[in-house]
């Protein structure tokens, strides 16, 4: 015969983590409109994070590599989807030079809106999935390796200094702004 508990056990776990996967998913889903609040909650976890780092003293290297992957979430942040700079290198046969999605380059090119390369819903998540992953590995000593911080603070400065000159000189250049309300025209209802 066979017992009660064993039949019902594998189908009882599979349910567990699909209620729970649902319920995650659930959460995500209604934060979405929540911009704000999300970001104010990942900025206090990234806070709490490196607190934790100065007062243990330790694990430069886990937040070294947290800082330069949110600097390369930043940077897909600002960059567009379909990059002009490979559209103009591109010779096509179509009528359209420019190709769907592609921003404007000349002032007769009809308006194509600023589309993110990482739209901000998934900026906000891996940051906070990556800050969450980098605080758990506060707590293994196997994370610890010994290095003379001063310098990764000044190798990941340097970096952020020149990955984003160059990313503001390549805005500047094909003329796009990646924030929602600056530098864009408005116009008045009139009656």
């Amino acid at each position: 015969m066979m017992q009660e508990g064993s039949e019902s056990s594998p189908a009882t776990s599979s349910n567990i983590l699909t209620k729970l996967n649902t319920s995650y998913q659930a959460f995500l889903d209604h934060s979405v409109p929540y911009v704000a609040v999300r970001w104010v909650s990942t900025v206090f976890l990234i806070l709490f994070f490196i607190v934790r780092i100065f007062v243990i003293q330790g694990w430069y290297v886990v937040i070294y590599a947290l800082g330069i992957y949110l600097l390369n979430l930043f940077l897909a942040f600002l960059s567009p989807k379909f990059d002009p700079e490979f559209a103009e290198n591109m010779e096509t046969d179509t009528q359209d030079d420019n190709g769907p999605g592609l921003l404007p380059i000349n002032n007769d090119d009809e308006f194509r809106p600023f589309i993110r390369r990482l739209p901000e819903f998934k900026f906000w998540y891996h940051s906070t999935v990556a800050t969450s992953i980098s605080f758990f590995c506060t707590f293994f000593s196997a994370f610890d390796v010994p290095v003379f911080w001063p310098v990764l603070l000044f190798y990941w400065v340097f970096l952020f200094v020149l990955t984003m000159r160059r990313q503001i000189s390549h805005m500047i250049k094909y003329k796009y702004v990646p924030f929602s309300n600056y530098g864009k025209k408005k116009y008045t209802q009139s009656s």
